[in-house]
């Protein structure tokens, strides 16, 4: 379930909001302007987490998976599995491509919601 309004997580996702590591930036740039012709939102708590992106529109996740991600791949696994038990689409990107291919990464994602 998403959940806004768990107080554990609210100010942790303001804080990431206003603080956000460079891909976060780099992608949040692009996805605000809707240039890919959905709304994102940044840092949106869903039931425990916090989604880096969320698409209400295509009930998407856009996850960016860079040093911060390492050796959490059961954490990461869970997530996603619960996402995906809301019906979510999860999406992960690397942080690499997001700094260094983002007309891909860009075109990555727009494939992805045009198959929702």
């Amino acid at each position: 379930m998403i959940n806004p309004n768990n107080k554990k997580l609210k100010s942790l996702a303001r804080a990431n909001r206003r603080s956000g590591n460079l891909s976060e930036a780099l992608l949040w740039h692009e996805l605000k302007q809707s240039k890919i012709g959905v709304r994102f939102t940044k840092q949106k708590i869903i039931g425990d987490y916090i989604a880096d992106f969320y698409c209400p529109e295509k009930n998407m996740v856009i996850e960016i998976d860079g040093w911060s991600h390492d050796n959490k791949y059961e954490y990461d696994k869970e997530r996603d599995e619960y996402m995906k038990s809301l019906g979510i689409h999860v999406l992960r990107i690397s942080d690499k491509d997001v700094k260094q291919d983002m007309n891909n990464v860009l075109i990555w994602i727009k494939h992805n919601i045009d198959l929702l």
